[in-house]
């Protein structure tokens, strides 16, 4: 997905009034910040810009969580953490702080900065500590896509556009407080390793890289990899690409007017045909048909 950064000045007014969720989401984006440039970029505006000798200090909250690539994190109370893919933190609202990628691998970073009564009301439950800030959420494709749907809301506006972010936000909170209870999860080699080949899957759903190419890309076995990835999912590593695509496919039959033929390229089969069979396998009817059923509901 294309990176993009908005940052919502506070005082803004609308002509109509707006009903008050707890949370007002603040500022949002996905970044990624490359290899050998330093952190934060030019970008930035001046209330979040911040040298790193110095750190910051922010007024709101802000969830950040690192896809890809790794860094350092550096808190009031907490010493220098190293940041593996898949971490999230948390930065609270007048708790001194910095971070950075580092300069050979550089980030893919997604943030959301928030405030409001229910967001204190959230950020004051057990699982969330100042203490402890970070935690290793994986790869999680629900938690991703809420993270996309939160920032083409914020991206493309519209009439309930302020709530919806909200809404989206608490999703993404509901799932970290989730994440944490269940923190007992083994975060030895292997299943950090099968958590960062299933970002690459992810990642990249719209060609044909097979199994056998993501496990020489991580430097490990055919043989290994499918075991442990099935192991650890409970699916084979085939069967996951497959379903994630058919799954963004029907996405695309519901939301866009491209032709079977152009998501069928898009989500990297290599002709119309054996996307149709594969489809009517998995949902047992062809992507036209699928299609002619959703519109109508999705049209209400």
């Amino acid at each position: 997905m294309d990176t993009f950064r908005k940052y919502i000045k506070s005082d803004i007014q609308t002509d109509e009034p707006q009903p008050d969720w707890g949370i007002k989401v603040l500022d949002v984006g996905h970044y990624i910040h490359p290899v050998g440039k330093s952190y934060p970029d030019a970008q930035h505006p001046e209330d979040y810009f911040f040298e790193w000798s110095k750190g910051r200090v922010l007024k709101e909250y802000q969830l950040v969580y690192i896809a890809a690539g790794k860094g350092i994190f550096e808190a009031n109370g907490i010493g220098q953490v190293e940041v593996q893919p898949g971490t999230l933190f948390f930065l609270y609202p007048g708790t001194w702080h910095r971070f950075k990628p580092d300069l050979d691998s550089g980030w893919t970073e997604y943030w959301v900065g928030f405030e409001g009564h229910y967001a204190n009301h959230l950020m004051n439950q057990a699982c969330f500590n100042p203490e402890k800030p970070l935690l290793h959420m994986g790869f999680n494709a629900e938690f991703i896509n809420i993270f996309i749907q939160l920032i083409d809301t914020i991206k493309f506006g519209g009439p309930g556009s302020n709530q919806l972010a909200a809404c989206l936000t608490i999703q993404l909170l509901g799932l970290v407080y989730a994440s944490a209870l269940l923190k007992n999860q083994s975060n030895n080699r292997k299943t950090q390793l099968i958590n960062n080949i299933k970002y690459s899957i992810h990642e990249n759903l719209n060609s044909d890289i097979s199994p056998e190419e993501l496990a020489a890309n991580h430097n490990v076995s055919y043989a290994w990899f499918r075991k442990a990835f099935k192991e650890i999912t409970g699916q084979s590593p085939g069967q996951y690409q497959l379903n994630l695509k058919i799954q963004k496919a029907c996405r695309m039959l519901s939301e866009t007017d491209l032709s079977i033929s152009e998501i069928a390229y898009q989500n990297g089969f290599v002709s119309e045909y054996y996307f149709s069979r594969i489809f009517k396998n998995k949902m047992f009817k062809s992507p036209s048909n699928y299609r002619k059923e959703i519109l109508p509901k999705t049209k209400v």
